[in-house]
């Protein structure tokens, strides 16, 4: 699939989808060709070495998956791979989506493998904003990149929501899914620093005098996204810690529960073994007990008891162990 933007000063924004002449939309150097593929096959492959004239290493890079965030330039047009990330629900894992963008002075062209939202805002805008077509290719790359970004924004602004409802169950009364869930977030934080950390290094190298094709005004737009992939990554690592503490909480409050029950279990034992001792000794079944025809001999063994009984439960109060 194809969708295509060509904005020109004389016609203005040119829009369509399938296969089309780009051949002579590039003859007019004064506009901008944005294409966009989804799922490219082999007519799309010969479309960027034969019209693009796009290096063949570049185009071969488009056509692999699972690649790692970068950016790499070819005489005067750059080849970079960025990836976006989504949250699907609290019981799938964070969506990673691979995006091909290669960036000329007369064109960008985006490959992507599946459909994604981004894409049709980016459509939406560039049909009604020619602003943003008409500053150049690495001013319009810059708003592909910046768009990149934001999914990486939602993505944590929703893992932050669950940290905070974490971190009030901990505090409160937690239960054994608690556990589960620190691991999920802290998981799905983990997977969303490991993309957006490559990204990082190749908005640091866009943003400085690197690349012939980049502009210092585009510079300055794209070291403002690199602040804020360095944002990101500063919140994901503090949101990490505050779950690891978390976690600790949760273990220190079990394990005080289980300390509050074994101490309770034994205070009791250590209360009843007087007792079971002496109703084990009264018990026994000699005949020349002397106690055995006391007539106040029933009313000695319970002052016997209670006493005991009570004087240990003064004595643990003293130690604070009640």
């Amino acid at each position: 699939m194809i969708r295509y933007f060509n904005y020109t000063e004389s016609s203005g924004v040119q829009a369509g989808e399938g296969p089309a002449d780009f051949e002579s939309m590039l003859k007019d150097r004064r506009g901008l060709l944005w294409v966009d593929m989804q799922q490219p096959g082999k007519e799309e492959g010969r479309l960027l070495s034969d019209v693009f004239k796009l290096h063949p290493l570049a185009v071969e890079d488009a056509f692999l998956v699972n690649q790692i965030s970068k950016i790499d330039e070819y005489g005067d047009d750059m080849f970079a791979v960025f990836k976006l990330i989504d949250y699907l629900g609290e019981d799938d894992e964070l969506k990673i989506t691979e995006v091909d963008i290669f960036v000329s002075k007369r064109f960008v062209v985006t490959i992507h493998q599946e459909r994604h939202r981004v894409f049709d805002f980016l459509y939406s805008n560039a049909t009604g904003n020619k602003r943003m077509m008409s500053r150049g290719s690495d001013l319009f790359f810059h708003a592909v990149v910046d768009a990149f970004i934001d999914s990486f924004n939602i993505t944590l602004d929703v893992l932050e929501s669950q940290v905070d409802e974490i971190e009030e169950i901990v505090l409160g009364e937690p239960d054994e899914n608690i556990v589960r869930a620190i691991f999920r977030v802290r998981r799905n934080m983990a997977l969303l620093k490991r993309v957006a950390s490559p990204q990082k290094e190749t908005l640091y190298r866009l943003s400085r005098k690197e690349f012939n094709a980049i502009s210092e005004r585009a510079r300055i737009c794209f070291r403002d996204i690199y602040d804020n992939v360095t944002r990101i990554n500063e919140v994901a690592d503090s949101n990490r810690e505050t779950l690891s503490a978390a976690l600790e909480v949760y273990f220190s409050s079990v394990s005080t529960k289980t300390n509050e029950i074994i101490k309770f279990l034994t205070l009791i034992t250590v209360i009843l073994m007087p007792p079971t001792f002496l109703v084990g000794l009264w018990g026994m079944n000699f005949a020349s007990m002397p106690e055995l025809h006391w007539e106040y001999g029933y009313v000695f063994f319970w002052i016997v008891i209670l006493v005991t009984t009570g004087g240990l439960l003064m004595f643990f109060r003293r130690k604070k162990w009640l």
